[in-house]
């Protein structure tokens, strides 16, 4: 046995001993409803520690995040239902079948080429299983990230726009009509036109390669971190924002803007 796999069948005997007979309470009254909390925020861990560009954070983290599989699994072996082999055997005859470029003599030209043939595989496995091109998105993901793949789905199969002009001329007719419920005052129209103006930017994005729910995440962090800078700048001076007029939060805000581009500067300057 080679030393990695050591390493793993030993997790995975931690794993049954935590929920064995002497083992962990807390452990060993786990289901599957109970740990989705914890799937979901063990990957988003993951994702912020991708984003602090830290090695050593972004490895304590892949580890939380392989517990819930293991966990899981555990669950799983002692209900008789499959094993972490099981899940390894079907996760690698996946990989081989719809690699066959890879792993047989398919000629693949390129990474959309291999998207598409992908899809194709995956449509052929599911058969009866998706009847419609969207089938196959999980109800549960964010409402940008669904959009997106929604709209991703439709696409390939040709229900699209030519040019980015064109989904470009959509955005602004969504803001406009949400422009006019506005001006309405109706609440339900409001949401609607709302959502559709959402839905369109997602689509733009989709056309330009762009990722909405990453683009959205990074704004979010960028405006805490501005917003964190004018607090302890106000509270540096002995000030709170609500005692602040919106013309000095407007120039602290902007003085937020500009160290951080002096940052992105340095950062080039430093490649």
């Amino acid at each position: 046995m080679n030393p990695d796999s050591a390493n793993f069948e030993q997790l995975l005997s931690i794993m049954r001993r935590l929920r064995g007979p002497g083992g962990c309470p807390w452990d060993a009254e786990q289901t599957h409803e109970s740990l989705t909390r914890y799937l979901l925020e063990e990957t988003y861990e993951v994702i912020e520690a991708i984003d602090e560009k830290s090695p050593q954070h972004l490895k304590e983290e892949l580890g939380d995040l392989l517990l819930q599989p293991v966990f899981h699994a555990a669950i799983a072996e002692e209900s008789g239902a499959f094993t972490m082999r099981d899940i390894i055997d079907t996760l690698c005859e996946k990989l081989i079948r719809r690699h066959p470029h890879v792993f047989g003599d398919l000629d693949i030209k390129d990474s959309n080429a291999q998207i598409e043939n992908w899809e194709k595989i995956k449509n052929e496995e599911k058969g009866s299983e998706r009847p419609s091109a969207l089938s196959g998105i999980p109800n549960h993901l964010p409402a940008l990230l669904r959009a997106h793949k929604i709209s991703e789905k439709a696409s390939r199969v040709g229900f699209d726009w030519e040019h980015s002009d064109q989904v470009f001329a959509k955005v602004m007719e969504e803001l406009h009509e949400f422009e006019e419920a506005w001006a309405g005052g109706d609440p339900l129209r409001m949401e609607d036109e709302l959502g559709d103006l959402l839905f369109s930017i997602v689509n733009l994005g989709r056309f330009l390669s762009l990722n909405p729910e990453e683009a959205l995440r990074k704004t979010i962090n960028r405006f805490q971190k501005r917003f964190s800078y004018v607090e302890d700048t106000l509270h540096g001076r002995g000030m709170q924002i609500q005692d602040t007029s919106f013309e000095e939060l407007d120039q602290l805000w902007e003085q937020a803007k500009n160290e951080e581009n002096s940052i992105k500067d340095k950062d080039v300057t430093a490649m």
